[in-house]
């Protein structure tokens, strides 16, 4: 770990308040835990990583009292694969709803299978309570939702994109409404990145009266499609689709982060509020990479592709007087690694049966051992896109096209080594094809996915005519 960019004050600060961390901890209470996750959400498209249009200083101040990752990734380059890893812990490859990309209504019904361990389920073992706010995307009604896979109470929405003012969805393509608390179907005025922030300061406030250990998942919609900003009522009536291909606007967008980032500020008050602050721990993070309105520097690539662009994410950490404060972490983790952590902390494990295929990394983020080389694997339906990193290399295949990068050297990704290096580059092409034989075999019957080449006159994807 080395120091992070924050100022020299927001780093004295942080670690008078505890960044001197043992090699081992004690706790006398279980940690409540409360997990914020962006969608969409670029590298760079908060100020403490690097977005110079606006700032975010609630989530920055998280990172000036914890840890934030550098080389952290998530599961996949789409939501509801990556969102399939992060709750049971798992390559998303293993359960035939980690395949679609991402999941819609289809005829034979998938979703996450309601007896599959997750991290909810497994904290609830252990006597946590659970909440899920916002979206999940694992599968519909009546066989599938987040009742059903650990969590004790749910206020969001199950498919994969909402307007924020009609709310209504953008995915299972209804025209409905899609607004749940529980089981039951709502409906409730108001921007919905606001919604969310009253319903988690309630959450949290209701757990800390009750003074029962709690997981929150806190998913916002934000900075996701349709682009619109808290006043943007009058364009959430003119937009007649929800992925919103004219509109949208780098202000609409700094807005839509800026108020995700005043309502995580709430979300902080009211746990220094209740005075359990000291005892939570805090995650920030994305579900894949940057959109059409992203800073995705220093990477090339968005969503939806395997180039770093597409799968490298922002992630914070803060468990106050147990990991380091104001520092950044050279570790590599990935969205499936977060649920042996979780556990480690709150006492419990993964389920036997299941094991998980992330890595604990608390021995880490106390400062107990070095970072390690990690070996992770990638795949993505459109374009046949593969990806393996191996330390600092990484295999890449996309549109057709081979390459090995060194991402450490090379995080742009622009200098082939393959011919260079042509016995690494077999050696990485080896290992992911014995990886994947162990993972369900990819499937068929997809249309090629993707974003249009019609609006992102920038993107390889482009189709266009002589």
């Amino acid at each position: 770990m080395k120091a992070s960019g924050l100022t020299r004050r927001e780093v004295l600060a942080a670690t008078a308040a505890g960044a001197l961390v043992p090699a081992a901890f004690s706790q006398t209470a279980k940690p409540n835990i409360v997990y914020i996750m962006a969608d969409d959400l670029g590298y760079a498209d908060v100020s403490c990583y690097g977005r110079r249009e606006y700032k975010t200083p609630n989530i920055d101040s998280l990172a000036a009292k914890g840890t934030r990752f550098l080389q952290a990734y998530a599961n996949s380059a789409v939501c509801s694969a990556t969102r399939t890893g992060l709750i049971t812990g798992r390559y998303q490859y293993r359960l035939r709803v980690g395949l679609e990309e991402p999941l819609v209504p289809r005829p034979d019904d998938l979703g996450l299978p309601p007896e599959h361990p997750t991290l909810p389920s497994l904290l609830k073992k252990v006597g946590y309570g659970t909440t899920l706010i916002g979206k999940w995307h694992l599968g519909g009604l009546p066989k599938y939702g987040p009742l059903k896979s650990g969590y004790d109470h749910f206020w969001g929405f199950r498919w994969g994109a909402l307007d924020y003012f009609t709310h209504k969805d953008g995915i299972a393509s209804t025209g409905k409404e899609d607004l749940w608390e529980d089981d039951v179907k709502i409906h409730q005025n108001g921007y919905l990145t606001d919604l969310m922030g009253d319903r988690a300061v309630k959450v949290i406030s209701d757990y800390a009266t009750a003074r029962q250990p709690f997981f929150l998942s806190l998913h916002f919609n934000a900075p996701h499609w349709p682009w619109e900003g808290p006043g943007d009522e009058a364009e959430s009536q003119r937009i007649r689709s929800l992925q919103d291909r004219d509109g949208g606007t780098l202000k609409t967008y700094a807005e839509m982060v800026t108020r995700m980032d005043f309502q995580i500020g709430r979300v902080l008050k009211v746990l220094d509020a209740a005075k359990i602050a000291g005892n939570t721990i805090v995650i920030f993070t994305s579900d894949n990479g940057g959109e059409r309105f992203s800073d995705i520097w220093p990477f090339s690539g968005r969503k939806g592709e395997l180039l770093e662009g597409g799968i490298r994410i922002p992630a914070i950490i803060r468990w106050p007087g147990h990991i380091r404060a104001g520092v950044t972490a050279d570790q590599v983790g990935i969205s499936m690694d977060w649920m042996p952590t979780l556990l480690a902390a709150a006492g419990g494990a993964p389920d036997p049966a299941y094991p998980s295929d992330g890595m604990n990394l608390l021995p880490v983020l106390t400062g107990a051992t070095a970072p390690v080389p990690r070996t992770l694997f990638w795949r993505f339906h459109n374009r046949v896109q593969r990806a393996h990193r191996d330390g600092n290399l990484k295999y890449l295949r996309i549109a057709g096209n081979e390459y090995l990068f060194n991402v450490a050297d090379d995080p742009l990704e622009r200098a082939n080594l393959r011919n260079r290096q042509p016995e690494v580059f077999k050696r990485l092409v080896a290992a992911y094809a014995e990886w994947n034989a162990t993972m369900l075999p990819d499937y068929d019957d997809i249309g090629p996915g993707g974003a249009p080449g019609e609006p992102l006159a920038d993107r390889y994807s482009v189709q266009g005519k002589r």
